[in-house]
């Protein structure tokens, strides 16, 4: 479902370029799951918005689903993301004018693909049921939050990335919306790859990836990843 190879990415800083990540890859199977773990500012989140085609690499290649992203152009990349990939920001990204249950139902209906009965699901597993009329500024952090992974949830997905997606919740909530994610991953097919601090959130997915310095280490294995030096040698 999502193969990177040997990717590159660096920004502009003061003195020059600022390398990021450092000929990283990986692939991630239907159906499977991936945590992404490493410090603060060890480029987890520019790998993952890399992943969503909202950013492009100096080089490497990533595949989504057959799909090669550097060869879309703008409105291609727009299409997959709409169609293919859901995304869970750290930030959320709620539209404010828009209620709990438009919200939710928001990137579905961009897909063309509502599920009433999903979504319902989805807010009563959530804890949301009893706010579907609010608005954003009316809920807490971690009810945002809740929010922004059910609108995630709701189209589908192929891919789901997550950055922290547990971040502003308690201890319960967190394996309650982790568990919900993993029902989603065993019972669609989708692939997850989610970036975490929390070792104990990372040891609940298929494997661990570390990144440090630009580059990734093996945590784990399973069969849905495969290692750098598996990609470049052609194993399987």
């Amino acid at each position: 479902m999502l193969i990177i190879e040997d990717l590159y990415k660096s920004y502009q800083g003061p003195s020059g370029d600022v390398p990021v990540l450092n000929g990283v890859s990986l692939q991630l199977g239907s159906g499977h799951s991936l945590a992404l773990t490493g410090d603060s500012g060890s480029g987890k989140s520019t790998l993952l918005h890399l992943a969503a085609a909202l950013d492009q690499a100096d080089s490497g290649r990533i595949m989504v689903d057959g799909t090669s992203l550097e060869e879309l152009d703008d409105t291609g990349r727009a299409a997959l993301r709409r169609q293919q990939v859901s995304l869970v920001f750290q930030q959320f990204n709620l539209v404010p004018a828009l209620t709990v249950a438009q919200n939710i139902s928001l990137h579905a209906r961009l897909a063309g693909r509502v599920d009433p009965v999903w979504i319902k699901a989805l807010t009563e597993r959530l804890g949301l049921a009893e706010f579907q009329e609010r608005y954003p500024e009316q809920l807490s952090g971690g009810q945002q939050q809740r929010v922004a992974i059910a609108r995630a949830l709701a189209m589908r997905p192929k891919l789901l990335l997550a950055d922290e997606p547990t971040g502003n919740l308690d201890e319960g909530s967190s394996a309650s919306v982790m568990e919900l994610m993993l029902d989603l991953v065993r019972e669609t097919g989708a692939a997850l790859l989610l970036v975490t601090h929390s070792q104990a959130i990372a040891e609940l997915l298929d494997q661990q990836r570390h990144l440090s310095k630009g580059r990734l280490r093996d945590d784990h294995s399973c069969d849905g990843t495969l290692s750098d030096g598996n990609l470049r040698e052609g194993k399987a």
